[in-house]
């Protein structure tokens, strides 16, 4: 049985995110196969965040599963404050199949999770992005194939997005390469979590303090925006520290030459990136944007369609 929420990349083995893959490309390539999956099926959306791409690939993927979705906004949940998160989740399973989350703090999502008897699913903490990374290891698929020779470099905040690469690239045995100013490094738990993955998938995982050296001879640079929601005092000061890991063409230029220009979105054109790399043919964002919609799918077809849990559960949530 795999697991029955979908909370962090951590939780499942290199063959169960080979699985969601290979239903996310079915998916894609044969929507029509799909249409009823989830007919008689609600999604509870909770919204602590706000969000264009997860918002609309959750709601849309529903109605194209055949099911329905219920988008519940901060000022009607009020997590922890109007309704603790036990008697959400012990409501919530009592009327709908699943709940997407998106939200701050990581612990929310996994006491959601504890209390739920229906499936979780992590649309964003600040800790991790499980949803984001699986759309961009199915673009780095269609890419490049097998990730096992790819070497995708990550420039900026060790943030969630980080995280959540870091452990899914390992896991899929490709090489990743986190390049971030020195003090704003992914946590060391992350890093090590991953480096333990990638010892057995063949991978490798490093980080380092030099933006040159993380994206020399990289297959795919990354990034993503340098203060996230939440850390909008400090973006001022994080500009100054974050601009030479600006993924200019300069920057791009160190990379292969097939090289491909990757970003979560929404971006900050002259921050983090420069217009001309972000616009340019190399660049693959909107690929991935596209791609949120067909992972997100074929997680809420495995996890609530039901009698499809054949793989064993893993370790700790993160």
């Amino acid at each position: 049985m795999i697991p029955k929420d979908f909370l962090s990349i951590r939780d499942f083995t290199p063959e169960q995110i080979r699985h969601f893959l290979h239903v996310a490309c079915q998916v894609k390539a044969k929507p029509e196969h799909f249409a009823g999956a989830l007919k008689g099926k609600t999604l509870a959306m909770i919204f602590e965040k706000p969000s264009l791409r997860t918002r609309v690939t959750f709601d849309v993927g529903m109605e194209q599963l055949g099911g329905h979705s219920l988008y519940l906004s901060p000022a009607e949940i009020n997590l922890g404050k109007r309704e603790s998160v036990h008697d959400v989740a012990k409501n919530l399973e009592r009327m709908v199949q699943g709940i997407m989350i998106r939200t701050f703090a990581h612990e929310i999502v996994v006491e959601m999770a504890k209390h739920a008897g229906i499936p979780v699913i992590n649309g964003l903490t600040d800790y991790s992005h499980p949803c984001q990374a699986m759309a961009d290891m199915q673009t780095l698929q269609e890419q490049f194939g097998d990730l096992k020779n790819v070497k995708l470099a990550y420039v900026g905040d060790g943030n969630n997005v980080a995280h959540s690469l870091m452990l899914a690239a390992a896991s899929l045995g490709a090489s990743i390469t986190v390049g971030t100013p020195i003090g704003y490094e992914p946590h060391a738990d992350i890093t090590s979590a991953a480096e333990k993955i990638a010892a057995v998938s063949g991978g490798t995982v490093q980080v380092t303090n030099d933006p040159v050296e993380a994206v020399t001879g990289a297959d795919a640079i990354y990034t993503d925006v340098w203060a996230s929601m939440g850390q909008e005092e400090e973006a001022a000061e994080r500009r100054k520290i974050f601009m030479p890991f600006q993924v200019n063409q300069k920057l791009f230029s160190q990379a292969a030459k097939h090289a491909v220009f990757m970003h979560c979105l929404p971006a900050h054109r002259g921050d983090e990136v420069t217009a001309s790399v972000i616009d340019s043919p190399r660049s693959v964002v909107f690929d991935q944007a596209e791609n949120r919609l067909h992972i997100q799918k074929a997680i809420m077809v495995l996890l609530l369609e039901g009698g499809v849990h054949r793989f064993p559960p893993r370790s700790a949530h993160a």
